[in-house]
């Protein structure tokens, strides 16, 4: 009775991890400690999944250890790698379980870039695995028991877990091993499984009668629904169907037979006698229909031991009617097991290699928030930029401070000649026209890799097209066309940045031409300068005013502020905050991360108070500005007015107007040659992306190509048609087992047993009688068929081997006469080839020896003495 169901491993194709997990933390990370650590860490899940897959696996423990911890590695690095078939692709490949494949075609499998399938396909084979192992249980020690049990229940609900999670895990529709309804029933019968373990302890155990038939009749029910969930389906191995009837069955007998002692101690004889009855038809219905998977012999034993006992007693002793079988109480249930939750980690002392990683959504919430902070950083600095750019045009339109410098008028003013100095110190012209120079060449090699990444795309994506326009509907994979879209999209966006890149070059360019003269002056050595500049009348009577004084007091005001907003950039620019932290928090309690809400949150404490900072120094300079622009009309109407000082002022202006444009020239076009250099590494990452992509997807249409040959190759060439009558084989009788009894399942479920088909009548021999035989010897055996048989057939036209042997008494074909030999071979004289006689074999009849020469065969038509054709003439 100890045959227990145990399901095989599905086989995995070898697959690469270490290339594009590594390939994706070396574009991810910075190099450095934490770079290389997961780099190493990679290498491990690999040889992880080498020992898990990539080798045979012993029926013990460890080896289910080995195939939980992978799993468990898996659901652990599941949220921290964009696994995808448009982003981080990798294909599995997995075959069906329990397909053994064809000659030609070979065996069933499904390549999917999805770790969900990877997960799926492992938990089925910790599944298996388990069942093997509890099937290799000692059974006759409590140990051995406990175990079994345990794996059992293990197997249970790992198959249950693949149930309800498989569809969602693959979109699309999976093997039939790990398809909801196989696994479902395969749930359901490692459960009975583990009911009949417990049914088997408490035997051993010698628990009370009563609880022992309630297990067994738990365990029965299992087996009933298991035998229902597979009974109309082709999913499962053919040897399974039977295993759960006669276990169905097996299971019920016990009950029943636990019960006939219960109702013998409660004095019910005619119930025990029932009972024991219905449980001695149970068992003969497993050893008439199943005995070829179970073998029921000792509780068949049993059974008949207690009904011959209890029927002596009844008939001599105490005279009990015996009830029928549908009006016994029914017997309760118990069900002490259940399906093993499944819950990572499943492993013992599992620790994630990836344990410092943070998730997915982190990351991606980390880099909005990036985002987010950059944007007030730059709004910030921004703001402040844009008033000191305004605070040096108001000075620069007012000649400030070279004005108040250039009293003398013949000597160059002290801030223009500090300017000079530092835009040669910059590099003066040399340095802009070289960074202009640089930028075409910049833009030029974007537009190349994002080109190439795009035409990557176009192409795979147009072989994909004639491939689905050629298979149809056979071609089930996703269209490149919807998986490429969100790589469109980035790339359009890039293209859409490269287009705004090159309008502000443009504006860069149009200012350096504007201002290039004027810079060239500032380029030029102190004596050219001052020859440049023109002369005025001294205005040496305003020195020492109270006018003046005052407007150099507000201008010391206003470089202040300008060096308190550099020192206040730089504190923006510095503040840190780890908001990891704050995500997997949020994560770990919600189960999804509210970025918007934390992020915006976060960063009004962070740069609340500099915002302030930076809103007093913009009132503060507006106001300063204000009393600059009174004083310096106060200034300029005690000056003296005329051409030459006009002429002069108007040059000065120039020159500290080109000094500033020289500093925001230089530093757009530093800023543009970073953009353009950091713009290079991230398109060469997308450009990355979209070849692994492209890759990935030609290994997919690469195997897709080869099942699809396959299952052509497996495809008949020529359409079906009707043999005749008396060329079909007979029938074999089915080599399924029939369905269990009417008391086994509710009628519904049932199809009485039919009789076996009986084969078609076998056609008599062709018979043949020249014409020139008139006369049949009397001691000839009668050549003609029955009259009941059809009339004799035309001999073939193509000549015949030699006749069939008879069947001795195989029912429904017509028995061919033995030594009847309608062609005669013996008659034909030879040369030089004497006729050997038959050499019977033993057990069966020989064919008679060949008579002395010259004489006919006794018993059978002779032909005319005259030379006769082979074939028979008309």
């Amino acid at each position: 009775m100890a045959t227990f169901i145990s399901v095989p491993l599905k086989k995995s194709s070898e697959v690469d991890l270490v290339k594009p997990l590594s390939k994706f933390v070396t574009a991810t990370y910075p190099a450095g400690e934490e770079q290389g650590e997961y780099i190493r860490a990679v290498e491990e899940l690999n040889k992880l999944r080498r020992n898990a897959l990539g080798r045979p696996l012993d029926k013990h423990e460890s080896s289910l250890e080995i195939l939980l911890r992978y799993y468990d590695q898996l659901c652990a690095v599941e949220p921290k790698f964009p696994f995808s078939e448009n982003q981080l692709c990798l294909t599995f490949t997995w075959k069906d379980a329990f397909d053994k494949g064809s000659l030609f075609g070979g065996s069933v499998k499904l390549a999917l870039a999805s770790l969900g399938y990877e997960k799926t396909c492992v938990l089925f084979n910790a599944a298996a695995l388990a069942s093997q192992i509890a099937s290799e249980q000692n059974l006759d020690n409590d140990e051995g028991l406990k175990a079994a049990a345990k794996y059992y229940q293990l197997a249970s609900g790992a198959f249950g877990h693949i149930k309800d999670t498989v569809l969602s895990a693959l979109n699309r529709e999976p093997t039939m091993d790990i398809s909801p309804e196989t696994v479902g029933t395969l749930s359901l019968i490692m459960l009975a499984q583990a009911q009949e373990v417990i049914f088997l302890k408490a035997t051993s155990d010698k628990m009370k009668d009563a609880v022992i038939a309630k297990l067994a009749n738990q365990a029965a029910d299992f087996y009933g629904d298991a035998f229902k969930q597979c009974q109309y389906k082709d999913n499962l191995p053919k040897e399974v169907l039977p295993v759960l009837a006669a276990k169905h069955c097996i299971m019920q007998a016990n009950a029943e037979l636990h019960q006939s002692v219960l109702a013998k101690q409660k004095k019910r004889f005619g119930e025990e006698i029932a009972r024991l009855q219905h449980a001695a038809e149970l068992v003969k219905t497993v050893a008439s229909r199943y005995d070829e998977y179970v073998s029921v012999k000792d509780l068949s034993d049993k059974i008949n031991r207690a009904l011959a006992a209890a029927k002596k007693d009844n008939d001599f002793i105490y005279h009990d009617r015996v009830p029928e079988v549908k009006d016994l109480e029914h017997i309760g249930k118990a069900a002490l097991v259940r399906a093993t939750a499944i819950t990572p980690p499943l492993s013992q002392k599992f620790t994630d290699l990836f344990e410092k990683m943070v998730p997915m959504a982190v990351q991606q919430s980390m880099t909005i928030y990036s985002q987010r902070k950059a944007e007030t950083v730059n709004r910030l600095v921004g703001t402040m930029r844009e008033a000191t750019n305004l605070c040096n045009g108001v000075l620069a339109s007012l000649n400030l401070p070279a004005a108040l410098e250039d009293l003398s008028g013949d000597s160059i003013p002290q801030s223009i000649a500090e300017k000079s100095r530092s835009i040669v110190q910059q590099g003066g012209l040399q340095s802009i026209e070289q960074l202009i120079r640089d930028l075409p060449e910049l833009l030029t090699r974007n537009r190349e890799i994002l080109d190439e990444s795009l035409k990557m795309l176009d192409d795979e994506e147009t072989t994909d097209n004639e491939l689905r326009g050629k298979f149809n509907q056979r071609w089930n994979r996703t269209p490149s066309g919807d998986l490429y879209k969100p790589l469109r999209a980035e790339g359009a966006n890039f293209r859409n940045i490269l287009d705004k890149a090159v309008q502000a070059d443009q504006v860069v360019k149009d200012r350096y031409n504007t201002h290039c003269e004027m810079i060239t002056l500032l380029c030029k050595p102190e004596n050219e300068l001052n020859a440049a500049i023109p002369s005025a009348n001294p205005t040496k009577t305003l020195q020492g005013s109270e006018v003046v004084n005052v407007l150099r007091s507000q201008l010391s005001q206003l470089d202040e502020i300008k060096k308190e907003r550099e020192t206040l950039e730089g504190e923006i620019k510095g503040v840190t905050f780890d908001m990891s932290t704050c995500f997997l928090t949020a994560l770990a309690q919600d189960g999804a991360i509210n970025e918007e809400q934390l992020s915006v949150s976060q960063l009004d404490q962070l740069y609340g108070a500099y915002n302030q900072r930076v809103q007093a120094s913009l009132r503060s300079q507006e106001e300063l500005l204000g009393q600059v622009q009174t004083s310096h009309q106060e200034f300029s109407s005690l000056k003296q007015s005329n051409t030459e000082a006009n002429q002069r002022e108007e040059v000065l202006k120039k020159l500290a107007s080109a000094h500033d444009s020289y500093v925001e020239i230089s530093s757009n076009l530093r800023e543009g040659t970073k953009f353009y250099n950091d713009l290079t590494e991230i398109l060469l990452k997308f450009q990355n992306k979209c070849s692994d992509i492209v890759f990935a997807r030609k290994t997919e249409r690469d195997e897709l190509l080869k099942e699809l040959q396959q299952s052509i190759a497996r495809e008949p060439s020529a359409p079906s048609f009707n043999v005749p009558a008396y060329q079909s084989t007979p029938a074999a009788p089915a080599g399924g087992p029939t369905p269990a009894p009417r008391t086994v399942f509710s009628p519904q479920a049932q199809q009485q047993p039919q009789a076996k088909p009986q084969p078609p009548a076998r056609p008599p021999p062709p018979t043949f009688t020249p014409p020139a035989a008139s006369t049949t010897p009397t001691n000839a055996p009668p050549t003609g068929p029955p009259t009941s048989n059809p009339p004799p057939m035309a001999p073939p036209s193509q000549a015949q081997g030699p006749p069939y042997p008879s069947y001795q008494g195989y029912p429904g074909y017509f028995q061919m006469p033995m030594g009847y030999n309608p062609y005669a071979y013996g008659q034909y004289n030879m040369p030089n080839m004497p006729y050997m006689p038959y050499q019977a074999t033993p057990g069966q009849g020989g064919y008679p020896a060949a008579p002395p020469a010259g004489q006919p065969y006794p018993g059978y038509p002779q032909q005319p003495p005259q030379q006769q054709p082979y074939y028979p003439q008309q």
